[in-house]
């Protein structure tokens, strides 16, 4: 059952890494684009998207580690690990989903604000506020 959860961890792991590399670098020019090519912003954004990637996946990873019946022979092994890992392999999956479709609406709205769209207003009481008479 060890052996099973090493190699359960090992290549979670490994794919968690690599999908996180390969969303770090080719998602670097979509986010140049959506912040004015600042590549000071872009950088520190694309940062921050990994580590909160790694953050959400790898914590998956471990709660989703322990197996609720025991596992009886090699069969048993392989039908654990082919759940376990189909859970890890959705979840990465819907987070490059998330993160694309977040791209995505920041591209459109770069793209409304360039066209001259005015751009959104801030709630009431959230402005600067004039204050008459002071000096």
């Amino acid at each position: 059952m060890v052996n099973t959860y090493l190699f359960y961890l090992a290549l979670s792991i490994a794919l968690t890494v690599w999908v996180g590399h390969t969303l770090h670098k080719n998602g670097r020019p979509f986010l140049l684009h959506a912040f004015d090519e600042n590549p000071l912003v872009t950088d520190s954004i694309n940062n921050l998207l990994l580590v909160g990637f790694y953050l959400v996946n790898f914590g998956f990873v471990s709660l989703a580690l322990r197996a609720t019946q025991p596992i009886i022979g090699l069969q048993g092994a392989i039908e654990l690990l082919s759940v376990k890992i189909g859970q890890v392999l959705m979840v990465l999956g819907g987070m490059h989903f998330f993160n694309m479709h977040m791209l995505h609406k920041l591209g459109r709205r770069k793209a409304k604000l360039a066209a001259g769209s005015p751009p959104p207003l801030s709630p009431p009481g959230l402005g600067h506020t004039v204050l008459r008479g002071a000096a």
